[in-house]
């Protein structure tokens, strides 16, 4: 399991607001797993993102890249199915409890890593996954961010981001994240994510799944399918 220090080599040195979007995660990061969805602590819960998330991966050992990952939830989960995974966040108090999650997982197949999910420190065309969960909203330029995401990708990977408009008035809508998409050269397909069982409780907010793929890539997979 590897850790880069210091700024990511990809990462703006001049950002203004970097440092304080860092403290503000860092005070998240104690309570971070208490919501039932960020913790998976609860195995209904657990099976419930296992359903949603596993279908949408090729078989494993994909190659998956989650950025802003926080304490890892996720990483781990996808992990224990047998894909290798780099978790990228920007809060050393996440990044802590990221380790400590997957340290126990057999062949280290989990490397978490310091960086910027708008800026990830990782390299392009090697991904077949990049999974987001609540972190577009987030950040600053998001089309720039969706491009340098989508850039990731390996031909045929795919984009999966989980996003919200939550009553407390942050997040964006489903709507706005497909746009978003599209302005990416991305094609995306949303879906509602209403089940209870993903939150562990009754939700009435707008909370869905956008999964992308680069239109480059969607017209090779046309363009092959047409001349067969």
């Amino acid at each position: 399991m590897d850790d880069l220090s210091g700024p990511p080599r990809s990462e703006p040195t001049d950002d203004p607001g970097l440092a304080g979007r860092i403290a503000v995660w860092d005070a998240e990061a104690a309570a971070y797993d208490d919501p039932a969805d960020h913790g998976l602590r609860d195995p209904a819960v657990r099976a419930a993102w296992s359903a949603l998330l596993l279908p949408l991966l090729p078989s494993a050992p994909a190659r998956v890249a989650e950025l802003g990952c926080g304490t890892a939830t996720l990483s781990a989960l996808l992990a224990a199915a047998g894909h290798r995974v780099d978790a990228v966040d920007f809060s050393p108090a996440m990044l802590e409890r990221a380790r400590a999650k997957v340290a126990g997982l057999p062949g280290s197949p989990v490397r978490v890593l310091a960086g910027d999910a708008a800026h990830p420190p990782l390299t392009s065309d090697s991904y077949d996954v990049v999974l987001c969960r609540h972190v577009l909203w987030a950040l600053p330029d998001p089309v720039a961010v969706l491009r340098r995401w989508s850039a990731l990708l390996r031909p045929g990977g795919v984009l999966v981001l989980v996003e919200g408009s939550w009553s407390t008035g942050a997040g964006i809508t489903g709507a706005e994240c497909v746009a978003l998409a599209e302005a990416a050269d991305l094609e995306p397909a949303h879906t509602p994510l209403v089940d209870p069982a993903l939150w562990g409780r009754e939700i009435s907010d707008d909370r869905y799944l956008v999964v992308a793929r680069p239109r480059r890539s969607v017209a090779k997979q046309r363009e092959s399918g047409e001349s067969r």
